[in-house]
């Protein structure tokens, strides 16, 4: 038995704030989006590198406040390509956690929190 990738929805409220966020400031690149009309909400997928995410307005489609962990080899460098940016509403540290890895939390406009961190070797 096998499983594949995981692929985590957020939700968001506003197509504008969540494009400055995810694109502008964390630097995904949009994939694909998808209405079903026009005024209806929104479904996207944003990615940057192996991390894949799916992003929607849709009520149900996930519980804004969110939290997901994305692995990443090159946190210091992220974090300095973030604080290049001055993004208003985010200055991202790197903290030590107890269980040995390196985190930095970010919050999107949406409540959801993104955990960029570095891999613990076992």
């Amino acid at each position: 038995m096998s499983f594949g990738k995981t692929t985590p929805i957020l939700r968001i409220f506003d197509e504008t704030k969540a494009l400055e966020f995810y694109v502008e400031f964390l630097g995904f690149k949009i994939d694909w989006q998808h209405r079903f009309e026009v005024n209806f909400p929104l479904y996207l997928q944003v990615s940057r590198g192996e991390c894949v995410l799916h992003l929607s307005e849709h009520y149900g489609d996930a519980t804004p406040g969110s939290a997901l962990r994305i692995e990443t080899d090159e946190l210091e460098v992220f974090q300095q390509q973030l604080l290049a940016k001055e993004y208003s509403f985010a200055r991202p540290q790197i903290q030590a956690m107890p269980w040995g890895s390196q985190d930095m939390t970010v919050t999107d406009p949406f409540g959801n929190r993104l955990v960029f961190t570095n891999a613990i070797s076992v």
